[in-house]
């Protein structure tokens, strides 16, 4: 399997072995654009895999801090009650640059940026930038994508 984010459309493409596109589904990459650089909230481009994968067998909408489950739903009276909060549910593919100096190892290493594809809530626009740097998804294609692939799998953020 290999993964292709796809920046300038919002989507992320999952192929097979052989190059055949399975699945296109929308995201929302960082709303300050791309780079790779800590503290800057942009989505890191270029080649990665994914380090982790994090969250096997929560329920849907299962919320994360620090990628533990914090053992609360996300439910939308939740979610107005924590109007800024950065969601993070269901799953998380921790990814990890694969470019020392670009986006691996120093001040711009992916890793270290906590730099995840995750699920998000139903309420969140997709289809355009909107988060802090991660890759969000729907919760019912997180959780299809989380099935499809394995830690090691390429992962290619193009502008």
């Amino acid at each position: 399997m290999k993964i292709n984010i796809q920046i300038p459309t919002q989507t992320l493409e999952l192929f097979d072995d052989q190059g055949n596109l399975l699945r296109r589904y929308p995201v929302s990459t960082g709303a300050n654009g791309v780079g790779e650089e800590r503290d800057s909230y942009c989505t890191p481009r270029g080649r990665h895999i994914i380090r982790a994968r994090i969250g096997a067998g929560q329920p849907l909408n299962t919320v994360f801090v620090r990628r533990r489950p914090t053992g609360e739903i996300h439910t939308p009276q939740l979610g107005a009650q924590h109007p800024g909060r950065d969601w993070i549910l269901t799953r998380i593919l921790w990814l990890s640059g694969c470019e020392p100096g670009y986006n691996r190892l120093g001040s711009c290493d992916t890793m270290r940026r906590y730099i995840y594809i995750h699920g998000t809530p139903d309420s969140t626009p997709l289809g355009q930038p909107g988060s802090r740097g991660c890759v969000r998804m729907r919760n019912a294609d997180m959780v299809e994508l989380f099935d499809a692939v394995a830690a090691g799998t390429e992962v290619h953020i193009i502008a």
